[in-house]
């Protein structure tokens, strides 16, 4: 049910999808439905948490690699620009304005989620060589993502994923190069070589 109720409400909109649709895709009755999830929002906070579960066991998959830091940063980039097509971020916005409440809330579990993710990047990332010692962290990692935020409204106003991703790219290059070693700039020349490919 929830699977189902995840694809409907990112293809289609949180505020369109009712739960007659949903039951209906699901072949059950509307009172089977409420038997799991006593109203909407219910359902859609369910959602939104399966949404979050489900980009936090991707990042957790890229973790287990053991790659070197700057290489993960980039395969997470890669992950985050598939999690942010164009009908994800326009359900996202009917998030936002019909369910304020579970949007902040999700939004705050993300942001959480990612402070400590880049913050255990940057921190592995000065241990392996391949970031400066001399780093502020916290401000680095405020840094990214207030950067990564501006990505995220020009890419609003882009339709292409591709070219989205390509900005993405573009951002994480300039932040790296702020904060790499010699020969962190080396894996990183190596990792935008074998994009361009």
């Amino acid at each position: 049910m929830l699977a189902t109720a995840t694809s409907m409400f990112l293809d289609l909109g949180f505020k369109s999808v009712t739960m007659d649709d949903i039951s209906n895709a699901l072949g059950i009755s509307k009172k089977t439905v409420y038997t799991h999830f006593k109203n909407k929002n219910k359902l859609v906070e369910a959602t939104t948490l399966n949404i979050f579960n489900n980009i936090l066991q991707g990042i957790s998959a890229i973790e287990n690699k053991k790659q070197n830091s700057i290489e993960e940063l980039f395969e997470i980039k890669e992950l985050m620009m598939n999690n942010s097509s164009t009908k994800n971020h326009s359900s996202i916005c009917q998030l936002q304005k019909f369910f304020p409440e579970i949007h902040c809330k999700m939004k705050k579990k993300h942001q959480e989620a990612m402070t400590k993710c880049v913050t255990q990047n940057i921190e592995r990332g000065i241990l392996e060589g391949y970031y400066r010692k001399n780093l502020n962290i916290d401000f680095v990692v405020k840094i990214h993502f207030a950067g990564i935020e501006g990505v995220k409204e020009m890419a609003n106003h882009i339709n292409e994923l591709e070219n989205k991703s390509n900005l993405a790219t573009e951002y994480l290059e300039y932040h790296t190069r702020a904060i790499a070693t010699e020969k962190g700039i080396k894996t990183l020349n190596q990792i935008l070589n074998n994009t361009k490919k």
